[in-house]
């Protein structure tokens, strides 16, 4: 048996070939102009692809059948995703509007979880009055229905049972629409302590085998893939950019306000977190202090890379939410954005690169803190924090990384 012996195999074959070289064209974007041009950043960019190169055929073909849903993980420590936040496990599962799903599992202790259904990919952005395409999948759709923590009914053991579609259903339920397609589950974690949820997804009157995918099947999941990979090497940061010059929003090093008004907001507020973020830009010998009043929000900030995909959260300080830092006597938290470790233990780890972004999520509110940036030398980080900050020896500092190590681990069962 060779090639052309069966029907498909031409169509098959020049799907692949397409898809590859979209797969190169997608490796020549690393080297665009919002990829910065040293050695750390071209790489960072080039392992960004792979990670998601890894991932496309999971969203594009394995997990695509609704059918026969599945949960698929889209980001972690080792799969990146721009805009992702180091402290939020992200899942998410293909559904349609026509058949109704059951959820069950174990809520574990995250500080915040949220389930949304998500509606129609509109051809434009519908958050910003942008007249640009909407984000790349598997982002941009419309929120229509969500339940939060605070409002699934849970066991005393930790269990739940949420359907999704269909008839209503008590206690736990949330309704779909025709154009339904998919589910997004978000944790949020705010201690080293929380445990994530556990849980599986699947359709309640399914009885048969989930069917072999057909050529067509596999051609479609080709397109789907270059799409996807060329949305992902495309949109960040460019497209964030292009949408925050509308707002008028500062040189970087400044953190901006909150976007979102009117339909936008009522839109957002479903995801359960107002986000906003600094580019940021650090010559070899200055630092960047940040500070905002500790009002008691649940607030959390992801150091970034190039493409806005998070830095390495499993080995480096590059997150911190409330519990996790330090507050001055001044009832104010203050952070060091340095490329060394400066002895603080609000130490925000920049990987050596030259440029990056910092993004704030407030969970649970649509107000955000006014937060003051400062750009300092390096060699006067100590003169510019106050007399009380906290320090931390290096063995601390061990310390502090051992505990994050092992909790991210935990959270994701690795």
């Amino acid at each position: 048996m060779a090639f052309g012996d069966a029907a498909d195999d031409e169509a098959l074959r020049a799907a692949w070939h397409h898809f590859c070289d979209r797969l190169k064209a997608a490796g020549d974007l690393a080297f665009k102009d919002t990829s910065p041009a040293n050695a750390l950043q071209r790489a960072d960019a080039f392992r960004y692809l792979t990670q998601n190169l890894g991932q496309a055929y999971d969203l594009a073909l394995e997990t695509r059948n609704t059918r026969y849903p599945m949960i698929h993980p889209f980001c972690g420590p080792s799969r990146k995703l721009g805009g992702d936040n180091a402290d939020f496990v992200y899942l998410q599962a293909w559904i349609d509007g026509a058949s109704t799903y059951r959820i069950a599992g174990n809520r574990g202790t995250a500080r915040f979880i949220n389930f949304t259904v998500q509606g129609p990919r509109p051809d434009k952005d519908v958050y910003y009055g942008a007249d640009h395409p909407n984000l790349h999948e598997p982002f941009g759709d419309t929120p229509e229905a969500n339940i939060t923590g605070d409002d699934l009914v849970i066991e005393p053991d930790g269990s739940f049972v949420l359907y999704v579609g269909g008839a209503r259903r008590e206690p736990n339920w949330l309704p779909t629409k025709p154009g339904s397609r998919k589910l997004f589950m978000r944790q949020g974690f705010d201690s080293w302590e929380e445990r994530s949820a556990q849980f599986s997804i699947e359709r309640v009157d399914m009885d048969t085998p989930r069917p072999p995918p057909t050529p067509q099947d596999i051609i479609e999941s080709m397109q789907w893939a270059g799409d996807f990979l060329t949305g992902v090497m495309t949109d960040w940061p460019d497209r964030e950019l292009q949408i925050g010059s509308l707002f008028g929003e500062p040189e970087p090093n400044v953190f901006p306000g909150a976007r979102f008004s009117g339909t936008a907001e009522q839109r957002d507020a479903r995801r359960g977190r107002l986000i906003v973020t600094m580019p940021w830009r650090l010559a070899a010998d200055e630092a960047l202090i940040v500070e905002f009043a500790d009002h008691g929000e649940f607030w959390m900030l992801t150091n970034m890379g190039a493409f806005w995909n998070s830095m390495d959260y499993l080995y480096r300080p590059v997150s911190y939410t409330p519990s996790r830092s330090a507050v001055d006597a001044d009832g104010r938290v203050r952070l060091v954005l340095a490329h060394d470790d400066p002895g603080v233990h609000n130490w925000i780890d920049t990987q050596q690169f030259a440029e990056g972004y910092l993004t704030m999520r407030v969970i649970g509110s649509r107000q955000l803190p006014d937060v003051r940036t400062a750009v300092v030398p390096r060699a006067h980080v100590d003169s510019a924090l106050p007399s009380g900050t906290r320090r931390v020896t290096p063995d601390e500092r061990a310390a502090q990384l051992h505990a994050r190590f092992d909790a991210i681990r935990r959270r994701y069962r690795i």
